[in-house]
């Protein structure tokens, strides 16, 4: 059951929840009121369009109550300065050795999840390390695995690099891998998806974005992400990422210890308009 209530007082029967609805499976009563009959409920997206679009707040699906939802009627950030954001984000690589408030760390979890999905399957899977401490037991599982990994010659072809990364680590307590940032995060979907490596991606830039907005420094670590899914895969079991999981990328955040004042300037877009007259 999809629990589609409709408030008789709320409701305008405007019909947007109708028109808006993707899988096309909201209908008009006689009475001018939306209703979803039982034999299409189980093509609902459960994408909560009709939900959201109700501009009284007069329908109700899956339990939800939309005095639980924040409006958008406040208006979204100005595009100036979102777009400072997109252009200044850079890739960190110098962190303050501290834990992020606990509290932060969770929204930017929550608020990333928000990221859409192919076919609305909202499978992605956050794996994280919420802690310095945690992020140096794994880095020291890492290490050790590539020390055994390299003592048996056993680096497959282009990959040779990491053996110089574990000289610089044994040596100088370089870390290359992590950055020694305080945080890792780990972004996986179950295989049998539509888009998993996709979803991932996708949710990962949201969490990149969010994160930069609240001070919070990012690197999309793909040294870290060969490792665990390529060169030392009992690292996932470790990480508690579950077998039919395919992992789309890997994250390492935290408090930068750098402060970048300005933005890049890149070459013009690359841009192919196509079927131009």
């Amino acid at each position: 059951m999809l629990d589609f209530e409709i408030s008789i007082t709320a409701c305008t029967r405007c019909g947007e929840c109708v028109a808006d609805c993707p899988a096309r499976i909201i209908n008009m009563k006689g009475d001018g009121y939306p209703f979803i009959p039982v034999e299409k409920e189980i093509n609902c997206y459960k994408c909560q369009h009709c939900f959201t679009v109700c501009p009284t707040g007069a329908l109700s699906i899956h339990g939800l109550n939309p005095s639980g939802s924040r409006s958008l009627e406040t208006g979204y950030p100005e595009p100036d300065k979102l777009e400072l954001l997109m252009k200044g984000r850079r890739s960190v690589r110098r962190y303050i050795d501290e834990n992020l408030d606990p509290a932060l760390l969770q929204k930017l979890l929550e608020v990333a999840w928000h990221a859409p999905t192919g076919v609305n399957s909202r499978q992605v899977l956050f794996t994280v390390l919420d802690s310095r401490e945690k992020v140096a037991r794994f880095r020291e599982e890492v290490m050790s695995g590539l020390a055994r990994v390299v003592r048996e010659n056993a680096l497959p072809k282009g990959r040779e690099f990491y053996a110089n990364f574990l000289k610089l680590w044994e040596e100088k307590q370089v870390d290359i891998l992590f950055r020694k940032a305080p945080h890792l995060l780990v972004a996986s979907a179950p295989e049998t998806v539509a888009t998993p490596a996709q979803d991932c991606l996708i949710a990962l830039s949201y969490f990149e974005l969010f994160a930069q907005a609240n001070g919070v420094g990012t690197l999309w670590n793909g040294l870290a992400k060969w490792a665990i899914d390529g060169l030392l895969p009992e690292t996932r079991k470790s990480l508690g990422i579950p077998a039919s999981h395919q992992i789309g990328y890997v994250m390492v955040f935290g408090k930068p210890d750098v402060h970048y004042v300005r933005t890049v300037q890149h070459a013009p877009a690359l841009i192919n308009r196509s079927f131009q007259e």
